[in-house]
């Protein structure tokens, strides 16, 4: 099963160019659109239902964070990858409040980004080592400058968030911890409300950042 992807991006010599790098994979993806606003990447995403779009920062009527919030907001079923030419972190904590699946730059190797994109179907987080690292450092500066700490989990909860950013499922977490799946969700709840974090995602990064667990190393 193909990977149905639409591009978003306000240069046709950049969506033309990566059209054409997906017809070297048509059995992995395919290109079911392009929008060059952010209001027709909202637009399509409502009319075409792709599994991915990648999506520019900076784009007219409507900015790619915009657009991505909006898509988020009405499809969170859509992965959402956005797309800059320069690694500067300035947007990175604001797109992984929104919830993207991925912050790629558009230099990338192009058997990377296919990687990346399978990685994406089976929810894990497009990103190169080189940019997660900066994902890393912008979240946790983020964290430390809005006051937030572990200091208000509770030791169950410390130790649920740990296997949370291990990668445990909620099913897995409830096996290690002898405690049903509502415990471990009600657990879950508190410790995205007490550090004032939106998902799993943040969960798992703020772990990492504040030293709760190692990296895994790939």
């Amino acid at each position: 099963m193909t990977i149905k992807v639409l591009i978003a991006d306000d240069h046709k010599l950049f969506r033309q160019g990566l059209i054409g790098l997906m017809k070297t994979r048509e059995e992995l993806v395919e290109v079911v659109g392009e929008a060059e606003t952010g209001v027709e990447a909202v637009q399509l995403a409502e009319e075409l239902h792709p599994d991915i779009i990648l999506m520019d920062i900076y784009m007219p009527q409507m900015d790619g964070l915009q657009a991505a919030k909006e898509i988020r907001a009405r499809f969170p079923e859509i992965a959402i990858v956005m797309l800059t030419s320069s690694d500067r972190d300035g947007h990175l904590y604001e797109a992984v409040k929104i919830g993207v699946a991925g912050y790629l730059l558009k230099n990338l190797d192009a058997t990377d980004l296919f990687e990346l994109l399978s990685g994406v179907t089976k929810g894990e987080l497009a990103m190169t080592r080189a940019m997660a690292g900066k994902f890393l450092k912008a979240v946790a500066n983020r964290m430390v400058d809005e006051g937030k700490g572990e200091q208000a989990l509770s030791e169950r909860e410390l130790y649920v968030l740990r296997l949370v950013a291990s990668g445990a499922s909620n099913q897995e977490i409830a096996d290690k911890s002898s405690i049903s799946i509502n415990t471990v969700k009600s657990h879950l709840k508190n410790i995205l409300e007490k550090l004032q974090l939106d998902n799993r995602t943040q969960a798992a990064t703020y772990a990492l950042t504040h030293g709760l667990i190692s990296p895994r190393d790939d």
